[in-house]
């Protein structure tokens, strides 16, 4: 199992919008095959801020999921809003778990 964080920066005007679509789509990721938890995280000091924070099975998972028509809908709904690039990371817990 391993963890996937998605940093993505909204344009203000954005943000209610963004967060209407994830509340509808938020449920259809969390039972897409091999998706174990989605949470979405706001930053404390710049609410434009927004991290996902998935945990899958495999890596093979997490790219079935970036290669559906759910996925594709996702990022096309939500890229425009962005006001930069999103950077994400695959990590692996070390301990605390």
């Amino acid at each position: 199992m391993f963890t996937r964080i998605v940093k993505m920066e909204f344009k203000e005007d954005e943000i209610s919008s963004f967060l209407a679509n994830f509340e509808t789509v938020k449920s259809n990721i969390r039972n897409f095959p091999g998706c174990t938890h989605l949470t979405l995280l706001r930053d404390k000091t710049d609410p434009t801020i927004f991290f996902t924070y998935s945990k899958w099975e495999q890596e093979s998972d997490l790219e079935a999921y970036r290669a559906s028509e759910l996925f594709k809908n996702v990022w096309a709904t939500t890229k425009p809003k962005f006001r930069s690039k999103a950077a994400a990371w695959s990590v692996d817990v070390e301990s605390g778990e």
